[in-house]
């Protein structure tokens, strides 16, 4: 496929400029693009590189310097690129139906031109929206639902009673709707407690590999619409994770903890149970939250507090060695000066 530079602009929402007809069949990184390929400037530190790549045309935004090569200008570059990219980017075509090795218990219920490999196995009253694929291995479990071009990746398992949307992604090794961790201790012995409730993963949330969400203990665990996971992320029963947040790896988010819209959670993030964080929050990396958090806020550190708070004890931090130096010296001469009235 190719298309013109005018062209790509029309369907990013962008304007051409230069040699608008400049044609461009593929993309590639700024060091690695040739001819007839479009590259992007979205971080400043890549700017050098202009002078030396060999790429056709480069998406830039508005006001940046690219030498008088075509450019698509865009007031975001990087969404741009990922815009183009997804235009020269063919989608896969599957197989359809159910294949043979696959098992599916006469109950389930299998939509249009779904494609179900072989070693799935899919359990009484499992519904499965239209075009949706399931890749070997996948398992899912009684009751359990999937919305409409959904994509399962091996050994994804769906425990039952869970409830995932439309156009969701799901990568290897997740578990979606395993136990909560809850015990009841007496006499030092662990009880477990059943747990009751489901999961709610609503429309285009995307979930990483050996992602752990956990089944609620009476309510549902809720990952709302837009969501983006991670992989290795662990969230807890009852948890609810509003829209269009972002989990990045090793975050763990303890039971009943409820994320707002838009919250931005850094990789190794820990969040302690029962609380509240805002909308649009951001949580720096190996942060320790174990508190609720307002809107808007941006937190780092173990306990976390606030951005520009961290940054002053960062600063004080590295003057403790000179201090621990100017401590000694004073106590020092206090203990002549002591000695002296003595």
């Amino acid at each position: 496929m190719e298309k013109t530079l005018k062209e790509l602009a029309e369907s990013v929402g962008g304007e051409a400029e230069g040699d608008v007809q400049v044609r461009i069949k593929g993309v590639s990184g700024i060091k690695e693009a040739g001819v007839g390929e479009i590259t992007f400037i979205a971080n400043m530190k890549y700017i050098g590189e202009l002078a030396s790549t060999r790429a056709s045309a480069v998406i830039a935004a508005p006001g940046i310097d690219v030498g008088g090569r075509p450019c698509l200008r865009a007031k975001n570059p990087y969404f741009a690129f990922a815009k183009v990219l997804t235009l020269f980017t063919p989608k896969k075509k599957f197989p359809t139906g159910v294949m043979d090795g696959a098992h599916v218990s006469p109950e389930a219920h299998i939509g249009r031109d779904a494609a179900i490999y072989a070693d799935v196995f899919l359990e009484a009253g499992v519904k499965i929206g239209d075009r949706s694929v399931l890749y070997p291995g996948v398992y899912v479990g009684d009751g359990s639902s999937l919305g409409a071009d959904c994509i399962i990746y091996p050994g994804v398992v769906i425990r039952e009673g869970v409830k995932i949307g439309d156009r969701v992604i799901i990568h290897g090794g997740a578990v979606i709707g395993g136990d909560g961790f809850g015990y009841a201790t007496d006499g030092g012995k662990h009880f477990k407690i059943p747990q009751i409730g489901g999961v709610v993963i609503e429309d285009d949330v995307e979930i990483g590999s050996n992602a752990a969400i956990d089944r609620g203990a009476l309510e549902d665990t809720v990952i709302r619409r837009g969501t983006k996971i991670d992989n290795l992320v662990q969230i807890a029963h009852n948890v609810v994770v509003g829209e269009d947040s972002i989990i990045v790896a090793q975050a763990g988010i303890s039971g009943s903890t409820e994320l707002g819209r838009y919250v931005v959670l850094a990789g190794q993030v820990g969040l302690v149970g029962h609380i509240k964080i805002g909308d649009g929050v951001q949580v720096g990396a190996q942060s320790g939250v174990m508190n609720n958090i307002d809107a808007g806020e941006t937190y780092l550190g173990s306990p976390a507090m606030p951005h520009k708070e961290f940054l002053k004890i960062q600063a004080a931090l590295r003057k403790l060695p000179e201090l621990r130096k100017r401590v000694i010296y004073l106590e020092k001469k206090l203990e002549k000066y002591t000695r002296t009235e003595e």
